[in-house]
C-alpha cells in the first residue's frame, strides 16, 4: 500500500509539475518572446544598438553564409548524405538534428519543441529570411542562458536574473535581479561556442569553431595574455559590436604581410626571352588564435 502511495504522489504531483518547470516554446515565435530583449534598450541603448549591428544578432541568417551552410546540411546532409539520420522530409526533423548547429547559433533550442526545429528547418529550406531573424544570439544568452559553465560548482543560471560584473538590484525589466558572473570577464565565456571543435558528442560529429582551442594551445603558452574581450570588445571601443574578420581594423591587426618580388628573364629553349618573377610572402599571424576559423 505504502509504494502504491507513493506512485500516486509521483504521477498526480510530481511529474505534472516537472512537466510544468520544463515548458517548452511550441513555435518560434514563443521562443523569440521567450528570448525577447527589447526591454534592455530602454536603459543601454549604445549596447543594443552595438548588438544589433553585430553577427551575434542574425546568428541564423549571418550574411547569408549561414543560412546557406543551414540549407545544404537539411537538404544534402540530412535528407541525403546521413542515411541513418531518420530524415527523409522536414517533418521528421528533432531538435537532435539541428543540436550540432545550434548549441552556438542558438543554444536556447533546449527551450524548444520539435516543431519548432522543423519551423526552422523549413524556413531554411524556403530561406525565409524575415523567421530566420527573430531569434538570435543576445542579451539572455550571453547574460543568463551561458553565464555560468560550471553547474555543479556554481549552480544552473537563476531565472528571472540578469548576470554581470556585479551584484544588486535591476529594476525596468522582468529580470528585477543582477547577479556576478564567474565567467563573464574570461575567455571561456566566450569558448562555449568559439570553440574547441570537433563537436564528437553530435551522432554526427562536425568540425567547426576551434578559436578557443588555439586561443589555449598556442597563444597562451607562448606568453599571450589579451582576452577575447580585450580584442573583440575594448579596443576601438567597438563594445557589443563585437567585430571579427569582416571588420577592416581587426584585419589590420589581425595579420601582417610582407612581399618580396624579385624579376628575370627566363630563356627557353628556341631563345625567346620571357618575363618571369619570384615572389616570397611573408604572412604573420597576431591574432590570439587560428585564423581562418568556422
Amino acid at each position: 500500500m505504502r509504494l502504491v502511495k507513493y506512485m500516486v504522489i509521483l504521477l498526480f504531483v510530481v511529474f505534472p509539475l516537472m512537466a510544468y518547470t520544463a515548458e517548452k516554446a511550441k513555435t518560434i515565435d514563443e521562443l523569440a518572446k521567450m528570448y525577447d530583449v527589447s526591454s534592455c534598450k530602454a536603459c543601454h541603448a549604445k549596447i543594443y544598438e552595438e548588438w544589433e549591428k553585430s553577427m551575434h544578432a542574425r546568428s541564423l541568417f549571418g550574411t547569408g553564409r549561414t543560412a546557406g551552410t543551414f540549407k545544404r546540411t537539411i537538404t544534402e546532409g540530412l535528407m541525403n548524405i546521413f542515411t541513418q539520420s531518420g530524415v527523409k522530409e522536414i517533418k521528421n526533423i528533432k531538435v537532435d538534428h539541428l543540436s550540432w548547429c545550434l548549441k552556438c547559433h542558438l543554444p536556447q533550442i533546449k527551450n524548444a519543441t520539435d516543431e519548432v526545429a522543423q519551423q526552422l528547418a523549413k524556413a531554411f529550406v524556403e530561406e525565409d529570411v524575415e523567421t530566420l531573424e527573430k531569434v538570435n544570439i543576445n542579451c539572455l544568452v550571453c547574460h543568463n542562458l551561458k553565464a555560468i559553465v560550471h553547474k555543479w560548482q556554481d549552480g544552473e543560471p537563476d531565472k528571472g536574473v540578469i548576470y554581470g560584473s556585479k551584484n544588486g538590484a535591476h529594476p525596468g525589466t522582468s529580470y528585477k535581479t543582477m547577479k556576478k558572473s564567474p565567467i563573464m570577464k574570461e575567455v571561456v565565456a566566450c569558448g562555449q561556442c568559439h570553440g574547441l571543435g570537433p563537436n564528437l558528442e553530435f551522432p554526427q560529429p562536425s568540425q567547426c569553431a576551434t578559436l578557443y582551442g588555439s586561443y589555449l594551445h598556442a597563444y597562451i603558452p607562448l606568453g599571450g595574455t589579451e582576452t577575447c574581450q580585450d580584442c573583440h570588445m575594448k579596443k576601438d571601443g567597438k563594445g557589443h559590436l563585437m567585430p571579427a574578420y569582416r571588420d577592416m581594423e581587426m584585419r589590420k591587426r589581425a595579420v601582417d604581410m610582407r612581399v618580396e618580388t624579385l624579376t628575370y628573364k627566363f630563356l627557353v629553349a628556341r631563345g625567346d626571352a620571357i618575363p618571369m618573377a619570384v615572389v616570397r610572402v611573408w604572412i604573420t599571424n597576431n591574432a590570439g588564435h587560428r585564423i581562418p576559423d568556422g
